[in-house]
Formats: structure tokens, C-alpha cells, sequence
């Protein structure tokens, strides 16, 4: 059977994508200059353009910069030598802090202080970036607002929280390790598998959280564990000469995954087989898959409800599953460790 998505996968059905007549950019369409299949997520945010002999992905963008990328086909049968991990929802869970600020920031913008967000909200206020969120509260609830009004809020809230948390005095359970996290990753150590961390979040946002997390584990400086730790960097702003690309090139984008590893760890794109990525957010996925490597998808987050579960090489409940799906790839045993 000819491929629809080839690279991906056969069909549409197949991937749980919805089919489209034509891109939303109306670049390509189905039955036009050899694409012969369009599928998209389920949350819009990434689609998939098939040709004969490739396919070709669209990153969508609420900042007004879309991108395509080619898809890679997974590399099958090499060792895992090297797991990515994402922070946010799969290391650590301070979801819901992260959109208490935005709701702080929308709050500040609408000057008033009892506003909160709608159920409706959650899937657009998680898993992008901090300028995505922003826009998507304002286009909502303030639309008169501008992005750059907003961040400045946005970094008020976050400064004082965090300061607040560094010094032991912030917000009650911000940030939590995830249940079997801490085994999980001494079974990557005792395999000899590297280590690399990758966020989304700015470095001001991310590394207190991965701090404060060793903290609870009892398990060090993450600088010493880590073989490497990628972040969005440092947030633009005015009178600031350092900025970042990553509020207009974060996850579903591959670069963040892709500098981890070939940046992080001197992993070559042609030794891609032997990398995994683990996620719980569709974004995330779609960002470890454009960058050529195999994912893992854990439960907890928003990955069934984006429509990209099956784009997962496995998903896994727990990182129990995980250490067992690595056990058995490597042709290992693992070794028990007791949780401190």
C-alpha cells in the first residue's frame, strides 16, 4: 500500500489526523502539484502535506510566522543512547502555576482582579509559548491590548513569584516532581544513557522549576545530572540586549530537541535512531518528531485530546512503562533503586 504520509504513516485515519482540502496558508492543496493527501492534529497546530516520495510539514503560528519542515522517517532497531525530556507536565508539573500567571497577566491588562480564565481557555494557555498564550488572551479578552503590554505583566507576575520561590515564600506546591521521575532517571544513569532536558519555558521561568525539583528529590545540582539543559533562553525586552528565539520558534518546531541533542551532546543527525524524546503534550511531540527522533508519549497531559497519540512511537501511563519499553529496546535488565 502506497504511503498517504510518507515518512509518517499510511493514512489519515491511521495517524488521527483530520483531512483538509487545502493548507490554511492555501500554499498546497490535495490533488495539486503532486500532494496527494493533508491531514492536521487535532489541535490545528501542525499539518501534514504528502507527496509521492515525502512529506512535508506546517508549523502554524498565532505570531504571524508559520514554517514548514520536512518529516524524517524513524530510524528502527539502534540502542537508545540518548532520552530528551521535556520539563513542564513530564519532569516537573506546574501547569497550573504557569496558567495562574497568565490569568494574573489578563487580570492586570483587564484591571481587574477577580478575573479568571474559562475551562474553555486551558488548551490554548499550555504547552506554546508565553507570546502565543498572551495572544490568545488577548484576541479573547482584550483584544485592544498589545502582546508587548502584556509581557511586561507577564514578567512583573513571574519575577516576584519566583524570587518568592527561590527564597522559600512563593506559592504553595508550584512545582512537583512527577511520580517516578526520580527512578526513572537513575535508570537512565545506570544504563549509561545521556540526559538531556528541553523546555519551552525561558531559563528565569524553567530552572527554578528543575532547581527547586532536585530540591524535593534530594537529588543535587541538575547542572551536574544533566547532560544537557536547553531552554526558550532570555526573554526580550526593552533596554535588554540579550533576547531569544524562542517565542517565535518553540515546540511544535524541532529546534529546541534537535540543538539537545546534536548541540547538548554531539549527537549527529544520522545517529537520530538512537535518541528518544518523551512528552506529554502534542506540541511536544510534534516538535521531537520533526526533529527526526522517535517519541514517547506520557500520560497527563494533552496529547490524546490534540490528536497526536498516534504519532507516538509508544505511549506509556508511567515511566514504569517507559523503563520497561527501554529495558526491552536495549536488551537489558534494569537495576531496582529505593526511592529516597
Amino acid at each position: 500500500m502506497q504511503e498517504k504520509f510518507p515518512g509518517l504513516g499510511l493514512d489519515a485515519d491511521v495517524l488521527g489526523l483530520s483531512l483538509l482540502q487545502r493548507t490554511t496558508d492555501e500554499r498546497f492543496e490535495t490533488g495539486h502539484f503532486g500532494v496527494q493527501s493533508i491531514g492536521a492534529t487535532g489541535d490545528g497546530k501542525v499539518e501534514f502535506v504528502g507527496f509521492a516520495a515525502h512529506t512535508l510539514a506546517l508549523v502554524n503560528s498565532s505570531m504571524g510566522y508559520p514554517a514548514y519542515y520536512p518529516v524524517y522517517p524513524i530510524i528502527e532497531n539502534q540502542p537508545v543512547k540518548a532520552v530528551l525530556m521535556d520539563l513542564d507536565g513530564t519532569t516537573v508539573h506546574s501547569e497550573e502555576f504557569w496558567i495562574w500567571i497568565i490569568q494574573q497577566t489578563t487580570a492586570s491588562l483587564l484591571d481587574n482582579p477577580n478575573f479568571e480564565l474559562e475551562n474553555a481557555d486551558m488548551p490554548y494557555v499550555s504547552g506554546h509559548s508565553v507570546s502565543e498564550h498572551l495572544q490568545y488572551c488577548i484576541g479573547k479578552y482584550c483584544p485592544d491590548k498589545s502582546v508587548e503590554a502584556a509581557r511586561s505583566f507577564y514578567f512583573q507576575h513571574t519575577h516576584r513569584e519566583m524570587k518568592n520561590i527561590m527564597q522559600g515564600k512563593g506559592r504553595v506546591g508550584a512545582f512537583k516532581p512527577s511520580e517516578g521521575v526520580k527512578d526513572f532517571l537513575l535508570f537512565l544513569k545506570d544504563m549509561d544513557i545521556k540526559i538531556g532536558l528541553v523546555t519551552s519555558g525561558l531559563y528565569e521561568k524553567a530552572y527554578p522549576e528543575i532547581v527547586d525539583a532536585f530540591k524535593v528529590l534530594n537529588m543535587g545540582d541538575p547542572k551536574d545530572f544533566y547532560d544537557a539543559i536547553i531552554t526558550a533562553g532570555f526573554p526580550m525586552r526593552k533596554g535588554q540586549e540579550v533576547g531569544t528565539l524562542g517565542e517565535l520558534s518553540p515546540k511544535p518546531h524541532p529546534w529546541l530537541y534537535a540543538e539537545t541533542a546534536r548541540v547538548g551532546m554531539g549527537i549527529s543527525f544520522a545517529e537520530r535512531g538512537s535518541v528518544l524524546g518523551i512528552e506529554d503534550s502534542g506540541a511536544g511531540i510534534c516538535s521531537i518528531r520533526l526533529a527526526g527522533f522517535a517519541a514517547v508519549g506520557i500520560a497527563g497531559g494533552n496529547i490524546k485530546e490534540s490528536g497526536t497519540e498516534r504519532l507516538c512511537r509508544v505511549y506509556c501511563n508511567d515511566f514504569e512503562g517507559i523503563i520497561d519499553y527501554i529495558s526491552a529496546k536495549n536488551g537489558k535488565k534494569r537495576k531496582k533503586h529505593a526511592s529516597a
